[in-house]
Order: structure tokens, then C-alpha cells, then sequence
């Protein structure tokens, strides 16, 4: 059966404004899920999920289990780049979000899809390869490290495409992924994105040469979502 999903592209809004937003959102999926509930019961007895698409002005943002150390720059040195900095709850270490990257928070119950976290990321990540596939180029996983890689297993060239940082509580899922498509790369140099510092970052503008049409790259990636998870779109 399909899993039924509200759709809601929300344009450019603040990170810590969408974070309370998804929180929400995730906070009545939790309480609505009653206790002792058989996992893969139904989907007509839960509320359906929901698929944010948004851009966040410079921000970075740290995992739970990440190190401040990641992030080069104090608070007062970011004033001038116009970027914010926010300690978060979800999984994965520091990164940076920004124009021209595609956010996606799924808030998605994975008892009513029927897989567990480990597959939920691994289908998260399958989206993201699929849709930088259909531009010509090969992007894989990286052993022992989430997330869409470019030459993941050759020394000095592996670099990120996208990020994946998740959160799951009563196997609710909320924060999600963040594709570079003509994100500033150069925000990057001032953290070691994901903790690693021997690996670099890219984007589709970079690895292709040139803009890409946004919209476009935005529908291919809600297409593949919609195909590696089932989902049936619905209106809220």
C-alpha cells in the first residue's frame, strides 16, 4: 500500500522558523500513533506524512553528536558572511545550508512504510543518486559515511553532494537531506563539512559547469522520492 504524503514546497524561510515548523508537525505524528500499535498496521489509521522542500539563508547547523571544532569561524566572524549557526537535534555532525539548495524534511512514520532507519537512509540517499544520475553523472555511497558521493572511494577527489542528517522518535522520522544544486561552495571552506577534512563538497552547477534550472532538479528529486518510497500525494 502506498504511503500518503502532503506535499509543501515552502520557498526560502529562516532555518530555526522551518525547524519549529516540521517540529510541530512531527510532535502531533508522534502523539497520534497510540500506544501498542502493531508496526505496519494500516495506513488508514494514521495521519498521513509530510514532505517540506525549502532554501535556508546561510546557516550551519551542528548534530548532536557533532563538534563545534568543525566549525572554523567564532559567532562574531559570521556577522559579515550573514550566516547563523544553531546546535540541532538530529543525527550527522556540522554542515551548511543555503540558496540554491534543495532542503527536504520528511516527516514520514516508517512503521506505516515498514522499514526500519537504516533503509529509510539508504532510500533518502537512493533518491538523491537517481536524480544526479539523470544528469550524466555517477554518485554513489561512501563506506562508513552517509549522504551522496562523487568518486566516494578515490583519495583526494571523494566529495559530498548531499548531506543526510535525521532524527527518529517512535520511528518518526523529521530533519532530512540538503543537494547541492547552485549552492555557494565557498561557504563550505569555513567548517569541516560532516566532520571529514580530507574529503570535499560539489554541486550539480559545479560538476556540470553551469546553473541549473532549480524547479527542474526541485521536481526530479520529489519524483524520486515518490518512487523509492511509494508515496501517493495528497492535499492537506
Amino acid at each position: 500500500m502506498s504511503y500518503s504524503v502532503i506535499y509543501k514546497d515552502i520557498g526560502q524561510k529562516d532555518y530555526k522558523e522551518t525547524w519549529d515548523y516540521q517540529a510541530d508537525i512531527f510532535g502531533k505524528l508522534v502523539n497520534s500513533k497510540k500506544p501498542g500499535t502493531v508496526a505496519g498496521e494500516s495506513a488508514r489509521n494514521f495521519l498521513p506524512g509530510t514532505l517540506i522542500f525549502v532554501e535556508h539563508p546561510h546557516v550551519y547547523t551542528l548534530g548532536k553528536n557533532g563538534s563545534e571544532n568543525n566549525l572554523l569561524l567564532d559567532l562574531i566572524q559570521l556577522q559579515p558572511k550573514d550566516a547563523s549557526f544553531y546546535k540541532t537535534d538530529r543525527g550527522g555532525d556540522i554542515t551548511y545550508h543555503g540558496p540554491g539548495q534543495i532542503v527536504g524534511y520528511p516527516i514520514f512514520d516508517l512503521d506505516v512504510i515498514k522499514i526500519g532507519l537504516k533503509e529509510y537512509i539508504y532510500r533518502l540517499e537512493e533518491a538523491i543518486i537517481r536524480t544526479v544520475n539523470e544528469f550524466g553523472i555517477t554518485a554513489s555511497r561512501l563506506e562508513g559515511g552517509t549522504g551522496v558521493w562523487i568518486d566516494p572511494e578515490v583519495a583526494g577527489k571523494a566529495r559530498k553532494i548531499c548531506a543526510i542528517g535525521v532524527k527518529a522518535s517512535k520511528f518518526v522520522t523529521m530533519h532530512g537531506f540538503a543537494f547541492n544544486v547552485n549552492t555557494d561552495l565557498t561557504y563550505f571552506n569555513n567548517i569541516n563539512p560532516c566532520g571529514f577534512t580530507d574529503k570535499g563538497v560539489t554541486s550539480l552547477r559545479k560538476e556540470l559547469g553551469v546553473i541549473q534550472d532549480f524547479e527542474s532538479v526541485k521536481n526530479k528529486v520529489k519524483k524520486n522520492l515518490q518512487v523509492v518510497f511509494d508515496l501517493n500525494w495528497i492535499k492537506e
